[in-house]
């Protein structure tokens, strides 16, 4: 199975911008692919918000971006009714949430209110206000950002909440290298000399179409049940090591595997695949799991970490 030109170019259109971060990339267009929405953790200045808006603009999809702030309120995110005097009745105006690609920009900073409010969009794909449920675009993803750095005035996201994210993504720093050339790009932008645009053709048709041909991508049961067994060792992390008996508080949710073998999928499909092979799951398998373990007291004055656990379970469990 070839990947459709299209996302060929999309990946172009997006390396004209983000230097690097190829993972990154790779990360949102899977949740293009996938629907999933994606959590992208990491310091100020990593392009996260830039690599998400170019993204949209790729797809020519509708876009929004909003700042999460602890005095958001559920209406400024799902709109609300409104009295017009004119027609002596109550309308709807539409909050940012009606777009197809959604940026929740630094989202822990908003209070539990507005995080239920997103839950149901996430979940549901659709909003309720008042006594009246309204869809959401087909196309519909939220791409939100963190800062681990800060944690004043910020609220953790509920358990329920990150299950509802198909891929939590840690960004890194640039190499030196590519942080010269991020230098030298914006130099060159500084003084006016644009870039050579790279345009992408891809239409959110063209994404609701791909998406059911990355549900054709060959998968063998062994596969499958190698899916479950890594997932299903998060619940059970005594089995592998005695000593972590007591790190975990919850394993992985069934969703986990879900989003597993829709990712893999997805990520084959990218690479021009026919068949998704042992090596693309644990390429992923971090980032679909690690927020998806609730680790205990023990764990945290261990230090040991969520990937430290994910890395253990994908060396104990055989690779068919």
């Amino acid at each position: 199975m070839k990947t459709q030109p299209e996302f060929l170019q999309l990946r172009q259109h997006l390396e004209q911008v983000i230097v690097g971060q190829g993972a990154l990339l790779d990360r949102l267009m899977i949740a293009l692919l996938t629907g999933g929405h994606i959590l992208l953790e990491g310091p100020p200045g990593l392009a996260k918000t830039t690599a998400v808006n170019t993204l949209a603009s790729g797809v020519h999809a509708t876009f929004q971006r909003i700042q999460f702030t602890p005095d958001l309120m559920p209406g400024d995110l799902t709109g609300s009714d409104i009295f017009d005097p004119k027609e002596s009745a109550f309308r709807f105006v539409p909050g940012p949430i009606f777009h197809e690609i959604v940026l929740a920009d630094e989202i822990n900073r908003a209070p539990p209110k507005v995080q239920s409010a997103l839950l149901e969009a996430m979940q549901e794909h659709q909003v309720t206000v008042g006594s009246t449920t309204r869809r959401l675009p087909d196309l519909f993803i939220v791409m939100a950002t963190q800062n681990p750095l800060e944690t004043t005035g910020t609220y953790p996201l509920p358990e329920a909440q990150l299950d509802r994210f198909l891929l939590h993504f840690i960004l890194t720093y640039p190499s030196q290298e590519e942080e010269l050339l991020i230098l030298q790009r914006d130099r060159q932008q500084y003084f006016g000399a644009d870039p050579v645009a790279v345009s992408s053709p891809l239409q959110p048709a063209t994404v609701l179409q791909a998406r059911r041909e990355v549900a054709g991508i060959h998968v063998e049961d062994m596969l499958e049940r190698y899916i479950v067994t890594l997932v299903a060792a998060t619940r059970d992390i005594g089995t592998i090591d005695t000593q972590w008996q007591d790190f975990l508080v919850a394993g992985a949710s069934p969703r986990a595997s879900i989003g597993l073998l829709r990712t893999a999928s997805a990520l084959a499909y990218l690479r021009g695949q026919e068949y998704l092979t042992p090596e693309i799951i644990l390429e992923i398998a971090p980032d679909v799991l690690r927020h998806r373990i609730v680790l205990g007291y023990a764990a945290r004055a261990s230090g040991v970490t969520a990937d430290d656990i994910i890395a253990r379970i994908l060396e104990y469990v055989p690779v068919p």
